[in-house]
Order: structure tokens, then sequence, then C-alpha cells
């Protein structure tokens, strides 16, 4: 993401993903000492779009993330039959050296990385001020009677109103929220998870967007056709050696079928010769 620092007026480019968390856990580290993890399964995502300042106003990166089983039309056109992805976020850097198409997996992160961390908060309903504001409530002392929890006066008499901002009960959670300074553990990159010590915001399964310093590796459409042609040549390996050898057992099939039909005609002959002889006794 591109961010803005105002004190030393310049620019911060960041490598990012989308991910969706899956449970809490621990480990244990070089020291022996058990570690709180949250487990996180990132990307892969595919850069959809890159837009940029002559033709949309503004540098970004658009990926998505996530499948569907149908897309509106608008959406269809737009991704271009890249897949249907049901997150699409955008994240503001140069994208003069990537491409639509290219996928960001955990590669581009490594152990004890920095990063960013926003998700969505667990929804708590309507709470009162003591939940939702950490008061203290009411002195539990004599006189005090069915208002431990209330909230208190709300405002002075004078200006007959209550001012915007004023603490109150509401709805609590189901926010955006924002966590820095998170570090991460470990970084599984055959089942594409990534371990980080401390708790994330949000439920199982919720929707999470991580971000940290460093450069954005990517893999190109190139990358991807070597890795499918590696990947299938062993495939192809094993059909040929599979042809070979179902040849082979024909073949060794079709040589004892010729030595069992051999050995059918000469048993044949060798009945017709004895009983060749017998006719030719008995006429004796």
């Amino acid at each position: 993401m591109l961010l803005k620092n105002t004190r030393l007026k310049n620019f911060i480019y960041m490598k990012f993903i989308i991910g969706k968390k899956i449970e809490m856990t621990q480990k244990y580290d070089s020291k022996g000492n058990t570690v709180p993890l949250t487990v996180i399964e990132a990307g892969p995502c595919i850069i959809t779009q890159i837009k940029d300042e002559k033709k949309d106003g503004y540098n970004a990166i658009q990926i998505g993330y996530g499948s569907k089983k149908r897309i509106n039309k608008p959406l269809t056109g737009h991704l271009k039959g890249r897949g249907n992805f049901e997150f699409l976020r955008e994240f503001r850097e140069m994208g003069d050296s990537y491409k639509a198409g290219d996928t960001i997996t955990v590669d581009t992160f490594d152990a004890r990385d920095t990063v960013k961390v926003t998700g969505t908060s667990k929804g708590k309903g309507f709470q009162g001020v003591v939940k939702r504001h950490n008061f203290k409530g009411m002195p539990k002392s004599h006189g005090t009677k069915d208002q431990l929890r209330m909230p208190g006066s709300v405002g002075a008499t004078g200006p007959a109103h209550v001012f915007k901002g004023q603490r109150m009960p509401g709805h609590t959670g189901n926010e955006r929220v924002t966590i820095s300074g998170l570090e991460i553990f470990e970084v599984d990159k055959e089942k594409n998870l990534l371990y980080i010590k401390g708790a994330v915001p949000g439920a199982r399964n919720g929707i999470i967007v991580l971000q940290a310093t460093g450069d954005l590796k990517v893999n190109t459409k190139q990358e991807k056709a070597e890795e499918k042609e590696q990947a299938e040549a062993p495939k192809a390996e094993t059909s040929e050696t599979a042809q070979v050898n179902t040849e082979e057992e024909k073949k060794s099939k079709e040589s004892e079928t010729s030595l069992v039909n051999e050995a059918s005609v000469k048993d044949e002959n060798k009945k017709e010769e004895e009983q060749k002889d017998k006719i030719s006794e008995e006429k004796q």
C-alpha cells in the first residue's frame, strides 16, 4: 500500500495480501517458550487491474481473493476470465513492474516481518456503557438502587442538548479494526499459511488484509506455465510408462494365448492318432 509520511515527506511502498482467519494455536520457539499464534490462510491472490494516474487519477493495484459460483456481467467483463473472485481490494502502489494476471502468494512474506493487520471485529449487538466504553458504573454502596451500570449524566442543562460524540449505549463490534506491529512467526509456503504472533481482529473465516514494508514478490504468467509444465512432466512420464506396460502385457497375453492354442491343437492331434490306432487294432 502506498502511504504518505508527513514527517519525511516521502512514500513508503509496501507488500500486501488478502487472507482468511483460520484459528488460534500455539507453538514453541527456539528457547522452549510457548507462543500464542493466529493462523491465517493467505492467498493466492491474482492481480485483476493496474490503475495509473493518467487513466484513473491515482496509482493502485487491484487484487482478487476467494471464489464464487456466479458473478454479475459487469464483473465478468472486468475480470476477463481470471476467475470469479469473491473479494476485490485495492492497494495504493505503483504498478509499473506488475501486470494483470500475476499471482501474489505467501512467498512475499518472511518470518519476523512486522505486519499491519486489518479485519472486521466480532459483532456483540447492543451493549451498555460498562461493556462498550469500560465505564466503572455507580458506587455499590447504600442508597444506590437499580443504577449500578447506568451511564449517569449525559450533559449540562444549560446547552439543552446532548453534544455529539457523547459516549452512550449502542451497537458494539462489527467494525473495521487495524492492529500494527504484529510479527510473523512462521511461513508455510506449501499450505499458504501465515502464523502471526498474538490475536487478530475478527471471527473464524473472516477476511484479513495484511500489509508490510518491503518489496512485493509476484509470480508471473511465464513462471506459472513453467510450474504447470514441471507438474505435468512426471504425469506424462507415468502415462508413457503405463502405455509401455500395457503394450507389454498385451504381448505377453497374446503369447500365452498362442501357446495355449498350440498345446490344445497338439492334444487334439494325439487324440485323433490314438483313435486311429484303436480302430486299426480292432480291424486286425
